[in-house]
């Protein structure tokens, strides 16, 4: 290994690094947006409920039953 070798990083990579660097709270920020719509307590009685609830769809959804 050279003396002065130093380890790859890519273009998106460094840009990455700048923008972290000039918005420190960025982070913080994208916890807080994923919070917003992902980290939600669950319900798994309503979950249930829905999953009993659910009526298979036909293949063909224009086609009447035939008797």
């Amino acid at each position: 290994m050279p003396l002065f070798w130093k380890p790859y990083k890519s273009e998106f990579g460094q840009f990455l690094d700048e923008l972290k660097a000039k918005n420190p709270q960025l982070e913080a920020q994208q916890r807080a947006g994923r919070a917003l719509l992902w980290d939600r307590p669950q319900d798994r009685e309503a979950s249930a409920q829905w999953r009993e609830a659910r009526v298979p769809q036909q293949p063909y959804v224009y086609q009447t039953k035939s008797k």
